[in-house]
């Protein structure tokens, strides 16, 4: 599976304007009678520029060092043209550096999350949007956030007056791809420290050079000699699944390396320090709690960070979270003052005065060095939140949460077996999220259920009239149906289901995951009007009409096309080009000089 580079390369000057034919909605609800058209190649959907290939996967590339009289600070932003506010700068600069307990020696890895400066525009935004809607919800991007990716070197330098080399190459980014951007930084940040900044040139120019990050498609990435191959999921993707990228043998000299994911954590991995308490850890997660990880180091943070994130997908966590959180970050005052219950947000902290600072948070994790155990952990109780005192507390969790469910002891079971057997941790993360997704599924599907029957029947679609609205959310009626149709039928857990449903029908996840459903079930009756429209024999309606009303259908239906195209809807193809023949239809029926008007008329 190799896929072409596409179109024309950088700079090239084909341009081809995106039709009404272009994109599926993304709606999964409105996917049964109604198929959405093929999308156009994003290649062909505009002139690719110098850059905008590069801005398609990265903001930028920055350089962080430490300088004496000004302590952290940017060297280096590549390419020079990309725009960073002030307090952008000061945000990398602070989050690319662990803080100076964490003694990290020799090169570690992590990533951090934080807000973008408002009011600035994108140039290739139709480009970038055009890709984000074949992704699944939990991977499109945030257009208020950037991710950082960092690879970090401290090494004992006698020859500077600190004693210590200390810089960090970082990655800005707004995509979510953290297996991605670390597998590329390990690629390309020993060599950067030892070249500097020519090689940096070189490594933005061959990433210019990459195809745009197309889902569903095999990737080749040249970087540095090497290339790398991966597929980015698309929403029609089945949830659990991940096709093999095979590792195809080179022609040419070139090293290429396979990824098994772009986006994956080691999950049971970052879950190990807390192995016993994951089932709570997801329904704090799946409620939007409030949550603070208190690590030793950043990687440490904000693996763990990502890992509880993504324990509930294919939900999208909809609320803030920061993998690695500093006493410096903008948002610092907003996240920990006391004069409001703290916010919906998972943080990931190292500093040490953070153990004082969050103290009034309601659920704290603790967690040591991540290290694979070698025999099996001991159970270990939900430690009371009173004997948090310092970061040198033992790890755990500590909070006075009472989880809904019962506790699974299946998985538990299951993956101690694992660590006796020596099962390798790629299978061990395999079977955790396996459990995960069936638990969030489990949960879901009556929702889904319900949600779908809010639907109006397709027999009150007339062509004549608006398109019915969807039926109001009632929590009572929803509850009524998890009697018969509840989680039960999906899974052996016990428990106060009725109790999590109405802690999670008022939380940010739930009104995120609403949103999403009632824009593609709003959607989906819009392209059944439309559908109906078409099947309407609409120049004989004309002839029984005035010529003002044939004149207000035709603008009416021009402004259905447009709007088609706009909000992206899962029409086919076949009916908008009859859409249109209706629309010439009607106008050549109309007398010469409304022809002339009607034919140049565009529409609001």
């Amino acid at each position: 599976h190799l896929t072409e580079r596409g179109g024309a390369g950088v700079g090239a000057m084909s341009r081809r304007e995106r039709g009404p034919e272009s994109g599926p909605g993304g709606a999964e609800a409105a996917a049964e009678d109604v198929e959405p058209a093929e999308p156009e190649s994003p290649d062909q959907c505009l002139s690719l520029l110098p850059w905008d290939r590069f801005s398609a996967w990265l903001h930028c590339v920055c350089v962080v060092g430490f300088d004496l009289e000004l302590g952290q600070a940017v060297e280096v932003i590549y390419p020079p043209h990309s725009k960073l506010t002030d307090k952008e700068k000061t945000n990398i600069c602070y989050l690319s550096f662990p803080d100076s307990n964490s003694g990290c020696l020799g090169d570690t890895q992590f990533c951090f999350r934080f807000r973008r400066s408002p009011g600035r525009k994108v140039s290739l935004c139709c480009f970038l949007d055009q890709l984000d809607r074949e992704l699944p919800v939990y991977l499109k991007k945030d257009s208020a956030y950037y991710y950082g990716y960092v690879y970090f070197r401290q090494v004992r330098d006698k020859s500077l007056k600190r004693g210590y080399f200390q810089k960090s190459l970082v990655l800005i980014s707004k995509l979510p791809y953290v297996h991605l951007f670390r597998t590329m930084l390990k690629q390309i940040a020993p060599e950067y420290f030892e070249k500097s900044e020519a090689f940096l040139e070189a490594v933005c120019s061959d990433i210019d050079r990459w195809p745009p990050p197309v889902a569903g498609k095999v990737l080749q990435l040249p970087i540095m000699g090497v290339i790398m191959k991966l597929r980015i999921p698309t929403y029609r993707d089945k949830p659990g699944t991940t096709p093999i990228v095979q590792n195809m043998h080179q022609a040419d000299a070139q090293i290429s390396m396979a990824l098994p994911t772009v986006h994956e954590v080691d999950l049971f991995r970052c879950f190990c320090p807390v192995f016993f308490h994951i089932q709570m850890l997801w329904e704090l997660v799946l409620l939007g709690e409030p949550l603070v990880v208190m690590a030793p180091s950043p990687a440490e943070s904000s693996e763990t960070v990502l890992a509880l994130v993504s324990c509930i997908s294919p939900l999208k966590y909809c609320s803030d979270f920061r993998p690695y959180f500093t006493i410096h970050d903008s948002e610092f005052k907003e996240y920990t003052t006391r004069t409001q219950a703290p916010p919906s947000v998972i943080l990931g902290v190292t500093n040490p005065f953070f153990a004082k600072t969050l103290q009034h948070w309601p659920h704290i994790i603790r967690i040591g060095d991540i290290k694979l155990p070698g025999e099996v952990p001991k159970q270990v109780k939900v430690k009371k939140l009173k004997n948090l005192k310092t970061l040198d507390s033992k790890p755990g969790v500590y909070t006075s949460y009472k989880p809904y469910l019962n506790k699974d002891e299946e998985i538990v079971k299951q993956l101690q077996k694992g660590v006796q057997q020596k099962r390798p941790t790629e299978a061990q993360s395999v079977i955790l999220r396996r459990y995960f997704l069936e638990l969030t599924e489990s949960f879901i599907i009556p929702l889904e259920r319900y949600v779908a029957s809010l639907m109006p029947l397709q027999k009150c679609i007339s062509p004549w009239k608006s398109p019915p609205q969807l039926r109001q959310f009632s929590q009572d009626d929803f509850m009524k149906t998890l009697e018969k149709a509840g989680p039960q039928l999906t899974s052996g857990l016990k428990g106060d289901w009725i109790g999590l449903y109405r802690h999670f029908l008022k939380s940010p996840n739930f009104d995120g995951w609403f949103r999403s459903r009632q824009k593609e079930m709003t959607q989906k009756l819009e392209a059944l009007h439309l559908e109906a429209l078409c099947n309407e024999n609409l120049v004989f309606w004309c002839q029984k009409h005035t010529e003002v009303e044939a004149v207000d259908l035709v603008l009416k239906l021009k402004n259905k096309l447009l709007q088609a195209d706009r909000e992206h809807l899962p029409v086919k193809t076949e009916t908008l080009k009859k859409l249109q023949t209706h629309i010439n239809d009607i106008i050549l029926a109309l007398p010469d000089d409304l022809q002339d008007i009607l034919l140049k008329t565009g529409t609001t």
